[in-house]
């Protein structure tokens, strides 16, 4: 009598305790999360810099590039420090350094990526011949280690003399020495007065003054050497300039 029971008896007592499990697993999934109190989930700054320099070399030893900023602030939660004035500047051999510069800017935890916002600015000293260029745009990414460069905001790129390229979006890699502009690219430049023209002009100017030299001496009259002045090529003062529109 007490053996048929037993299953009777088992069966609600095995319900019950599946109910209080399946309660207590639902109570912890609606239940909020509660925040460690470590201060790890805040986006509170850790620590704080001020004048902040960080440089890298490579195998060796030469300076590859040198971060830095008038303030630096890190943050636990995600590893990320935010910088303010940041000013990224890098290295060649026998090549002049190239500084980018703007308003703020973040760097990763493990600062493989730099990006700067607000005015930024890129400098590039003019060398070899070629003049100083500057690009300007609102955001710039840039990634040290493989050397890219890269943003998707408009720029304006100026090159001395007088050359000027607007585009939205570009894509510099040193390693392929290369820059790409993506969309919407328009050039503006001048040509240089210099020329055959400019030489045929100074020639002609050498030969009036010799010419003009030896009427004085004869003791021409001053008739004579008005006619000369009539006779004198005159120089073009005009500035040609070249326009050309890429869509």
């Amino acid at each position: 009598m007490r053996v048929a029971n037993r299953p009777v008896i088992l069966f609600p007592l095995a319900l019950l305790v599946m109910l209080a499990l399946l309660t207590f697993w639902i109570n912890r999934v609606v239940q909020p999360i509660v925040p460690k109190l470590d201060g790890s989930g805040r986006h509170d700054p850790d620590y704080m810099m001020s004048n902040f320099v960080t440089t890298q070399t490579d195998i060796n030893g030469a300076l590859r590039y040198k971060l830095a900023a008038t303030e630096m602030k890190h943050f636990p939660d995600d590893d990320t420090t935010e910088l303010q004035r940041p000013r990224y500047t890098q290295f060649a051999v026998d090549k002049p350094y190239t500084q980018v510069e703007g308003l703020r800017g973040y760097m990763s935890s493990n600062g493989e990526k730099v990006e700067l916002f607000d005015n930024v600015k890129i400098t590039r000293q003019a060398f070899a011949g070629k003049g100083e260029m500057t690009v300007d745009t609102s955001y710039l990414s840039i990634l040290p280690n493989t050397e890219i460069v890269s943003t998707d905001r408009p720029v304006v790129i100026r090159q001395a003399p007088k050359t000027v390229i607007y585009a939205t979006g570009m894509l510099y890699e040193k390693k392929e020495n290369t820059v790409s502009l993506l969309h919407k690219v328009r050039a503006h430049y001048e040509r240089p007065n210099v020329g055959v023209r400019a030489i045929k002009s100074s020639v002609d100017q050498s030969k009036y003054n010799e010419a003009s030299k030896a009427f004085v001496n004869k003791g021409q009259s001053s008739e004579e050497n008005a006619k000369l002045q009539q006779s004198q090529p005159q120089q073009s003062t005009s500035n040609a300039r070249i326009r050309r529109r890429y869509e």
